[in-house]
């Protein structure tokens, strides 16, 4: 149903007495389902006083007993299975779901089968569903997933999150996800769910104070299309504010969330992410009251706060402050309400029999079927790296080792939910092997000074011991860049510090600070034991001391206690045993999930653990029929594996069926056909210096603009069996071509169509896909595939005119199975549009700019909306290229100044320091935001000219013309 002004729809229904308070149980126009939905919710809020409508627009919304409703919390997390919600009735504790977890997003995305990601998403659905009916005040229907950020740089800690580095990509499997989420019925949703996390956040370092300079051809065709192609396809009801600023705005009160309304048919209700209300006057000093953020926070499209955990007083207050300052009108406390509610109604609250879904319940929990579609999707999201020899598949039966820190294992990632059980590497693999010899491949050691060994006594760790009993053993693991854990031997919990003392009784590392992380710093005498937990990495009391009495506690290196390490085993030398022994080694090696790279953390670097690569060299030495499977939540640098290594299987944390994906895989009981959807590089030295550029045009990134030949390009796999491209044929609608299994095996070849724009008024992408399908082939057989290709989705953004268009060009067509391997050419004519010279003489806005210097800044106009150039150093510029001059006498522009002085805009041609036509003056205005017009004379100049503004430090240039 297409979505029209709530106040148009308003109807005489809405006249109907304010009802009594025992008058809960009479049947409202807005409990009617026949009536259209906008009718609804305007006879609702109709019926709400103002503190009540108040009262919804906090991420805890009350029961409204008089009219019906039920208590209703925004947010449960549901990225790849039910993961957890806040347990606000217990004091916010975090709530575990115990149901089927999918393997990791980037996971998902890498089966590139958006019909089993939809399926994906309709059991997680269910779920959903069965949880809210064994707990409906802890599990709420509207879901914080998928995550749509674009996987720009696969440094970002939350890499597993996000789908891939390509928008068209990812806007497909997000919405293969969204529309499972919501289900089949045209009129009701399953659950609701909520894209993360708009936008242009890849980076968590100071994640709440950084400013994504993003420019407007980006933001159009890179950071908005994952957003808007989902919205389009109405398989989300609404959007995740992100926490970092956006050319200088927070995104919280970004307008672009709410103008994204007319992407979709129907209301959206869109969220702050959590604690993000309050940065905009705390961190981010934004606003200098509540009031103030949160009636801009409502302005710009936001109808839920998620902040101060069930309490809303503070976002109450200062909502019902901004009325009566007059920041906020009436009317817009009803049209975020209205937004709101919107959901609630979708989803059946207010039906009589509750939704065609509330039957659903708590027997779909983790069901044999979702278990099997686990398996399934776990399978089908591996990816074959290399195979070299046919080492792969393996034969059933034989001797196999099965080593390695990720063999016997399996991990969760922060927003995955607690797994109800565990099928790892070696428990697959035994179901296929005659005998399976496993190794953990961990150092056993022990750690004492002065002959006293640090020992787990119940669940706290003291230097008292007097021999290395278990409780004084631990198993290590290193996880790259220095980082271990130290599991006790004793009871199997892992070393951690909390609450001012070390213990050993987590059962894997996890928490928001990931207090279970160490490093073991050589020093002379010993070693020091460093604590690494997220909590203390800006304090200097880091190292453990030990005091007289045993007692564990953290102090600066200096006063560190130099620990003797006893060696009790060597995990390498018993894995180099096993696999001395077997037929063939399989390492499973990788990330843990929490560790390496997570949400408030970035990767330090793609490299593989030393620690794990050291341990694949001793194993392929021991055993030349070595096969390394690969775990990780991102692409990870791992050229020596790929030069020795015969063959390298690639999967994510991919839930409690991973170990039996594995098998199906390394055995060929599942053909693999995964696919990468990020580039891997060969070298960190291929990516930008930090996470913080977001313009990927001009810094050359991702794989639709990178120059560089990478380790596994963008949609590299491969498979047991080989396929054959034919000649495509190209129709205006689709390309055609048949596809030919030309192996021995059945298998799946997913086929991957990208264009290249031949010539353009603007660099254009390298390649760029367009299109995608996986089909499955019998060995020996055929199969025509259609691949969609209009020339409308060959549009990208002009900056120029600030809309969408189509150039006329000459388009290559390039059918392949990744972006490297291209299969076959061929090419369409197309007659669109050609850009036309810019037009200076009208009103440009500065940030339409073609080019500009690296330093300059994109910055807010207002506090409210627009965007304009930011003058960081001396010299800075902007271009404007291929500008018609017709006698051309005088520039205007419109600029701020803050600081005292003035400053000046030089206009040349051609370069920065090219012919300098003449030089504009600009006064201090005294603020940022206050803005002044001023004018000066050019030397007269006519012709079609690459225009230059330089101007100095300090100046915010909103718009110029040239006259």
């Amino acid at each position: 149903m297409r979505r029209r002004s709530l106040a148009a729809l308003a109807v005489a229904l809405l006249a109907v007495p304010a009802v009594p308070a025992v008058a809960h149980a009479e049947a409202y126009p807005y409990q009617d389902p026949q009536l259209p939905l906008p009718t609804r919710i305007d006879d609702l809020v109709a019926r709400l006083t103002l503190d009540e409508k108040i009262s919804l627009l906090h991420q805890y919304q009350p029961a409204i007993p008089r009219l019906g409703l039920n208590l209703f919390k925004t947010g449960t997390e549901a990225l790849h299975g039910v993961a957890w919600s806040n347990n606000y009735d217990a004091g916010g504790a975090v709530v575990m779901a115990d149901g089927t977890s999918f393997p990791q997003a980037v996971g998902m995305a890498s089966t590139w089968d958006p019909d089993l990601i939809r399926r994906v998403g309709s059991a997680v659905g269910d779920e959903a569903r069965g949880f809210h009916a064994r707990n409906p005040r802890v599990f709420g229907l509207n879901l914080w997933a998928p995550v749509v950020n674009p996987l720009r740089d696969p440094r970002w800690g939350r890499n597993e999150e996000g789908y891939s580095e390509d928008p068209h990509l990812t806007g497909a499997m997000a919405t293969a996800y969204g529309l499972g989420l919501q289900g089949d019925d045209p009129d009701h949703l399953k659950t609701a769910p909520t894209l993360k996390h708009y936008a242009a956040y890849n980076n968590e370092a100071s994640r709440d104070t950084t400013s994504s300079n993003v420019p407007p051809r980006v933001l159009a065709e890179y950071e908005q299309k994952v957003f808007r192609t989902p919205l389009e396809a109405n398989a989300a009801t609404g959007i995740m504010a992100s926490y970092n600023l956006i050319n200088g705005r927070p995104a919280t009160v970004d307008p672009a969330i709410g103008a994204a309304r007319a992407w979709t048919d129907y209301p959206l209700l869109n969220v702050t992410d959590a604690w993000a209300p309050n940065n905009l006057i705390g961190s981010q000093r934004y606003f200098s009251t509540l009031a103030e953020a949160n009636a801009a926070t409502i302005k710009a499209g936001l109808s839920s706060f998620t902040v101060d955990d069930a309490n809303p007083s503070k976002t109450v207050t200062a909502i019902r402050t901004a009325l009566t300052q007059g920041q906020l009108t009436e009317q817009e406390i009803n049209t975020a309400v209205g937004n709101a509610l919107s959901i609630r109604f979708r989803l059946g609250e207010f039906d009589p029999d509750g939704g065609p879904h509330a039957g659903i319940g708590a027997d779909v929990i983790d069901s044999p079927a979702h278990r099997q579609l686990a398996r399934e999707t776990a399978g089908q999201a591996m990816v074959l790296l290399k195979n070299a020899g046919n080492a792969l598949p393996l034969a059933p039966g034989g001797r196999v080792a099965v080593v390695g820190p990720l063999a016997d294992t399996l991990y969760s990632d922060w927003y995955g939910g607690k797994l109800p059980y565990q099928v790892t590497a070696v428990d697959g693999i035994t179901e296929r092997a005659a005998s399976v010899s496993a190794s953990e491949a961990a150092d056993r050691l022990a750690l004492h000074a002065n002959g006293r060994y640090l020992t787990a006594t119940t669940d706290t760790v003291t230097a008292t011991g007097t021999t290395a009993t278990a409780a004084a053993q631990f198993d290590v693991v290193d996880w790259g860049d220095g980082v271990v854990t130290l599991r006790n031997v004793g009871n199997g919990k892992y070393l951690g510090y909390a609450g001012g003392r070390f213990t050993a009784r987590d059962d894997q590392p996890q928490g928001w600070n990931v207090q279970q992380q160490f490093k073991l710093e050589v020093v002379t005498g010993g070693h020091v034991l460093r604590y690494v937990g997220y909590d203390t990495t800006a304090n200097s009391n880091q190292y453990v001391t030990v005091s007289s009495n045993g007692q564990l506690t953290l102090s600066s290196r200096t006063n560190a206690t130099v620990l003797t390490r006893e060696l009790l085993r060597s995990g390498v030398d018993e894995a180099v045993a096993a696999a001395r022994s077997a037929d063939t080694a399989v390492v499973v090696v990788g990330t843990n999930p929490v560790i390496n790279g997570r949400e408030l953390r970035d990767r330090a670097s793609t490299a593989l653990g030393a620690g794990q690569e050291a341990l694949v060299r001793a194993v392929l030495a021991a055993n030349p029929r070595t096969v390394v499977v690969l775990q990780t939540s991102y692409p990870q640098t791992i050229n020596w594996l790929q030069q020795n290594v015969p063959a390298i299987v690639w999967t994510t944390h991919a839930g409690a069926e991973t170990g039996h994906a594995i098998a199906d895989v390394l055995y060929g009981t599942r053909n693999p056909g995964g696919r990468l959807t990020q580039t891997w590089p060969n070298a960190d030295s291929q990516l930008p210096p930090n996470l913080n550029n977001y313009d990927i045009i001009t810094s050359g990134q991702t794989y639709l603009y990178s120059q560089q030949t990478p380790l596994y390009p963008f949609g590299h796999g491969l498979s047991y069996t080989s396929f054959q491209y034919g000649t495509p044929q190209v129709s205006p609608d689709a390309v055609t071509l048949t596809v030919t299994n030309t192996g021995t095996r059945d298998g799946d070849e997913v086929v991957q169509l990208y264009t290249h724009q031949r010539t353009s008024r603007d660099v254009t992408a390298v390649k760029q896909l367009r299109a995608f399908q996986r089909v499955h082939l019998k060995a020996g057989a055929s199969t025509s595939v259609s691949l969609p290709l209009r020339d409308a989705d060959l549009a990208r953004w002009d900056q120029t005119r600030a809309r969408w268009v189509v150039e006329t060009s000459e388009y290559d067509i390039l059918l392949g199975a990744s972006a490297a391997d291209i299969r076959q050419r061929t090419s369409r004519s197309v007659t669109g549009e050609t850009i036309p010279p810019r037009d200076l003489k009208l009103e440009t806005r500065a940030e339409t700019f073609d080019a500009y210097a690296p330093a300059v800044r994109l910055a807010d106009e207002a506090k409210s909306a627009g965007t304009v150039v930011s003058a960081v150093t001396a010299g800075d510029w902007v271009a404007y290229r291929d500008a018609q001059l017709s006698d051309v006498s005088a520039v205007t522009v419109r600029a701020s100044k803050a600081t005292s002085g003035a400053g000046t805009i030089e206009v040349r041609l051609g370069s920065p320091t090219g012919q300098l036509l003449g030089t504009a003056q600009v006064a201090s205005t005294g603020n940022a935001y206050t803005y002044a017009t001023t004018s000066a004379t050019l030397t007269r100049t006519t012709g079609r000219h690459d225009v230059y503004l330089v101007l100095s430090p300090g100046l915010r240039l909103a718009t110029f013309a040239l006259r």
